[in-house]
């Protein structure tokens, strides 16, 4: 069984700064520590984009130092707020594709998993490049990496959902050719789940038959009206990660609202 940790949207900030009054830092740190009680046992923990709230480098070199505490292995993805460039200068062990997408596949004894880049940019031109995008490269390299995957059953880790959610504002900055993806994905049938972040908020379904997960940021959430326009308004709740669990049967999936988890609590 193959153990996944999923973070996402962690914006983090440099020293002093904070967002609508909260801690990007802290707020993280008390999720790796949290990890590295309770699961250190993962197989893999996935930081599924939105690393730095500004793309700056002292963001950067600060979260990788963070990073540098967590005891299971971790696989770092970008989304629509970082910069390729800027995380590659500090990140610069980062695995990448041929074409310099910050891209992977990892393999495991039961499955495989296929790390994406969805971010659309350069040009780095807000907002629409806080939409998702997989050009034509991405989308053949993703091609590839399906069909050499054999008879492991894959999972798909991406920051942007590629498909809607029911929050009018940010459906709007979801994957823009979520057409060319699952017309791929589904061609090839061997994808057993899609884990996103990007919203803010934790959702799960199934579009075009194929299920998915999206996961909480560590920092700010979402408002939960589905009708509010404006996919930049945050309100300040539990921050979160995700659990998967690919089982003989499946994949399973949780969610860890670790600031309020009370795991010592005594059995009545």
């Amino acid at each position: 069984m193959t153990k996944f940790i999923i973070f996402t949207d962690l914006h983090m900030v440099p020293e002093g700064m904070s967002i609508i009054g909260i801690d990007p830092y802290r707020r993280l740190a008390a999720g790796i520590a949290h990890v590295n009680r309770y699961h250190a046992d993962a197989d893999r923990v996935i930081f599924a984009g939105d690393l730095a709230h500004g793309a700056d480098r002292a963001s950067y070199e600060r979260l990788k130092a963070l990073l540098g505490e967590l005891n299971p292995p971790a696989a770092v993805m970008i989304g629509n707020h970082d910069r390729r460039e800027a995380f590659l200068d500090v990140f610069d062990e980062a695995p990448t594709d041929d074409n310099g997408f910050v891209q992977q596949v990892i393999d495991f004894a039961d499955c495989r998993a296929i790390l994406l880049d969805t971010l659309f940019a350069p040009p780095y031109d807000y907002p629409v490049s806080h939409a998702g995008y997989l050009c034509d490269r991405r989308l053949g390299w993703l091609d590839r990496q399906l069909a050499s995957a054999g008879d492991r059953p894959v999972l798909i880790f991406m920051h942007h959902p590629p498909h809607v959610t029911g929050f009018v504002g940010i459906d709007m900055f979801r994957l823009i050719n979520e057409e060319d993806f699952y017309g791929l994905v589904r061609r090839h049938g061997n994808v057993r789940h899609i884990f996103a972040g990007h919203v803010h908020r934790t959702i799960s379904g199934s579009s075009r038959g194929i299920p998915f997960s999206v996961f909480k940021s560590t920092v700010h959430q979402q408002p939960m009206p589905f009708d509010i326009p404006d996919a930049s308004l945050s309100v300040d709740e539990p921050a979160a990660y995700g659990i998967a669990l690919v089982t003989r049967d499946g994949v399973l999936v949780h969610t860890e609202d670790y600031e309020i988890a009370k795991r010592d609590a005594a059995v009545a």
